[in-house]
């Protein structure tokens, strides 16, 4: 029988080989982490710690101008008269005189309607009328020589006005089935056919009277004593853009709508060249009479949001020890850096728009660029392109 040495060793068991292949794993893995945050932490130190190029903007100066109190608001053209030509009577289009676009005179004929049956019948009561008023004449002589009463008298008179009044009354029939130009003024496109049947009420073609022709724009109450008859306004249309129409206010509504708090202006514009169409958008623009002085700046300076407007202003700052450039070379010398600041906004006026508060004159704010602006960041200033205080600017077409 063969005895066990005694000497010789166990193998390992199955936990024990597990758990050394598991602490070999955990300080593998956790290596491999812990250069990954070393490798991390140093990216961002070197991100956060690269010195950032500076921001190309352009610039501008606040400066204190004089502007005269201009006040604007929006108005649509009205025709001093405009009208759908209509028909009072109804009937079959018998004859078109409508030339669409151009101008017509008061009382042209514009369409004429079939009028053979009221004619027939204007003769027939033309006819009676001629045998009532021969029996009322008649009548009248008898009761002067006492033969009649003098009420068979008044009788035959009293027909004969009827007569008289049936064949009147079928004469303005007829001419109801003549339309014509109510007034002075510029047709439209007919809306009618040779043949068509109308009925009364019935829109035979458009007609606008355009020289002058009103401009109707609304104030809020506070403008109420700051215009009134004979002020003289500017309009500009955006479909004729460059050019400006002055006008004189000849009416304003004596009351204010309590709905929104507006009271409604009339002005008037002359329009020889009939350029200006009702129902055109309009922007006005009036003078109130005072002056004031107010601080200026280009209306792209401005960052408009819903909590506020803000500038950023551009001061210049000495440089911090060690700071270096993108090559790692050191900087020396005084930096631009912006700082946001909020304003409180006013009028525009061409490129430019007011500050109330919050700017003074000599400050210099950044005019472009204010999407990648933050607090202290660096810029440069680069100015090519100035605005102007042009009411009508034009840019350079590039």
């Amino acid at each position: 029988m063969t005895r066990k040495d005694p000497s010789a060793r166990k193998p390992p068991s199955t936990t024990r080989r597990m758990i050394v292949m598991l602490v070999a794993v955990l300080v593998i893995f956790g290596g491999v982490f812990a250069v990954k945050a070393i490798m991390g932490k140093g990216m961002n130190d070197f991100f956060d710690n690269m010195p950032q190029p500076a921001a190309s903007v352009t610039d501008w100066t606040a400066k204190e101008e004089e502007w005269s109190d201009a006040q604007q608001a929006v108005g649509t053209f009205v025709a001093i008269n405009g009208t759908e030509v209509t028909t009072e009577a109804g009937g079959v289009v018998r004859q078109l005189s409508i030339d669409a676009g151009q101008p017509v005179k008061a009382g042209t004929v514009l369409v004429q309607l079939n009028t053979a049956n009221e004619l027939a019948v204007l003769k027939s009561l033309e006819a009676s009328a001629k045998l009532a008023v021969v029996q009322r004449d008649r009548w009248q002589a008898l009761a002067r020589d006492k033969l009649v009463s003098q009420a068979e008298a008044e009788e035959r008179a009293t027909q004969a006005a009827t007569s008289l009044a049936q064949a009147e009354a079928q004469r303005a029939l007829i001419a109801q089935k003549t339309i014509r130009a109510p007034f002075d003024g510029v047709l439209g496109i007919r809306k009618v056919n040779l043949g068509q049947y109308l009925n009364p009420g019935d829109a035979i073609v458009s007609l606008q009277a355009l020289d002058p022709i009103y401009l109707d724009f609304t104030l809020p109450e506070q403008r109420v004593g700051q215009i009134a008859n004979g002020a003289t306004i500017r309009a500009t249309v955006d479909a004729l853009p460059g050019r400006t129409f002055d006008g004189k206010v000849t009416a304003v509504e004596p009351q204010v709508d309590p709905a929104t708090r507006n009271f409604k202006v009339q002005a008037t514009l002359a329009n020889p060249d009939y350029i200006l169409r009702p129902g055109a958008f309009a922007h006005v623009g009036f003078d109130t009479g005072g002056t004031r002085k107010v601080v200026v700046v280009p209306q792209t300076a401005i960052s408009f949001n819903p909590y506020g407007n803000a500038v950023y202003v551009i001061q210049e700052v000495p440089r911090g020890k060690g700071e270096t450039d993108m090559q790692g070379k050191p900087l020396t010398g005084n930096k631009l850096v912006v700082k946001q600041r909020f304003v409180k906004t006013g009028a525009t006026r061409g490129d430019l728009i007011a500050v109330t508060d919050g700017l003074k004159p000599g400050e210099r704010v950044a005019t472009s660029g204010l999407l990648k602006l933050r607090n202290d960041a660096e810029v440069a200033v680069n100015n090519k392109v100035q605005p102007t205080t042009s009411a009508t600017p034009a840019p350079e077409n590039r």
